[in-house]
């Protein structure tokens, strides 16, 4: 009895034994292949990576260096007295010939064809007169290719007369209303420019006018509805891609080949390739 104890205990010292040298050398092969596996990096992968941060530090200090330049030449620039001279003249050239606009009579929209206009800004120069800059800030084109919805009335019709050189507009069908808007359109919400991706977001601006989403919006524009103010002062104003190509003879009116002032219908060709 006493030897098979002995026997049944040394195997099982062997059996453990056993396990104990084989879990080891698995350990030790498992170890060494993930050492490996993360000690193993291509030179060619090493280069490129020591490459492209050498690069990358390289095109931080020259922009740095470019940054610090311009601020430099910005502090030591001083205009000459002849500039300020020429500016004054150009300012004073644009205040003339917004009086003259002012004083011809526009037939086309005396009679307009449509109570909505689309207004697009398609130049500005700091050599415009300040009644000028001021009288587009009212209509809410703050920059180059940013464009606007307004009903038509006598104080709009004044304003484009004012602004005429610096700005084209027509009379926007369906279609292009609904693009605009859902490609281009976003909302004023606490002075933030806001996506019209959700519909809580038109509903709690405008919810109070019946106006809940953004088909609701198009519908108000398009028809010039009762609360066609409120939307349209809650629309940001659109800011338009540049043409294809430019825009050519931005100082003639568009009825004379060039760029500005009233196209009537054919606005949609301009919003088409500006949308």
């Amino acid at each position: 009895m006493q030897e098979e104890n002995q026997t049944s205990s040394l195997l099982r010292t062997v059996v453990h034994d056993l396990a104990f040298v084989r879990g080891k050398k698995l350990g030790r092969k498992m170890a060494e292949e993930e050492a490996k596996a993360l000690s193993y990096i291509p030179e060619t992968i090493l280069k490129k990576r020591k490459t492209n941060e050498e690069v990358a530090l390289r095109r931080k200090a020259q922009l740095e260096l470019r940054k610090h330049a311009s601020k430099k030449d910005k502090k030591e620039y001083i205009k000459k007295p002849e500039e300020f001279v020429n500016e004054f003249r150009y300012r004073e050239v644009d205040l003339v010939r917004m009086r003259h606009r002012l004083k011809k009579k526009r037939p086309g929209l005396a009679t307009p064809k449509s109570k909505l206009l689309f207004i697009i800004r398609i130049q500005g120069t700091n050599d415009m007169h300040p009644a000028v800059r001021k009288t587009l800030y009212n209509l809410r084109l703050r920059k180059v290719f940013s464009a606007v919805f307004v009903k038509v009335n006598a104080s709009v019709i004044e304003k484009l007369q004012r602004v005429e050189p610096y700005v084209t507009y027509g009379y926007p069908n369906l279609k292009n209303v609904k693009e605009l808007i859902h490609k281009k359109g976003f909302g004023n919400v606490a002075k933030q420019r806001v996506p019209l991706t959700d519909n809580n977001v038109i509903e709690q601006a405008l919810g109070q006018h019946g106006i809940l989403c953004i088909e609701d919006l198009v519908h108000e524009i398009a028809n010039v509805g009762p609360h066609f103010k409120e939307v349209a002062h809650f629309l940001y104003p659109f800011m338009l891609n540049k043409p294809q190509g430019g825009l050519k003879g931005i100082k003639k009116v568009y009825k004379d080949g060039g760029e500005s002032g009233n196209r009537e219908d054919h606005i949609n060709e301009l919003i088409d390739k500006m949308n």
